[in-house]
């Protein structure tokens, strides 16, 4: 696998994967508005060609890595972060767990907004 290059652009809520300058894979989240704050996966996408090459499972680590480094828990909303999150328990333990109400929260939010996913 060619080195990837994973950029957090917080602004557009996308943390993305380049293979050199060509964007190859993105998480799509957001920030748990108000406390407790989380980082709330929404989706993850790998771009047609570039399958199979680890590009989503790097993403996914790097964002609970991301989470760990913030002191936030993760809410893996998207349905292969969570997949993820239960194959590799040693990684996702990097960052916080999320409780019951964080990931009640986002999901409410995630509703609230869903036109933008």
């Amino acid at each position: 696998m060619a080195e990837i290059d994973i950029r957090d652009n917080r602004a557009q809520g996308r943390l993305e994967a380049y293979e050199g300058d060509e964007l190859v894979g993105v998480v799509g989240y957001f920030v748990l508005a108000g406390a407790p704050a989380a980082l709330v996966a929404v989706h993850t996408v790998v771009e047609r060609g570039h399958e199979g090459k680890g590009i989503a499972g790097t993403l996914v680590k790097e964002f609970y890595e991301t989470a760990a480094r913030e002191g936030v828990p993760v809410v893996p909303l998207c349905p292969y972060a969570a997949r993820w999150a239960q194959r590799h328990p040693d990684e996702v333990a990097v960052a916080p767990a999320a409780a019951e109400e964080t990931v009640r929260a986002a999901e409410a939010q995630l509703k609230a907004d869903s036109a933008r996913w």
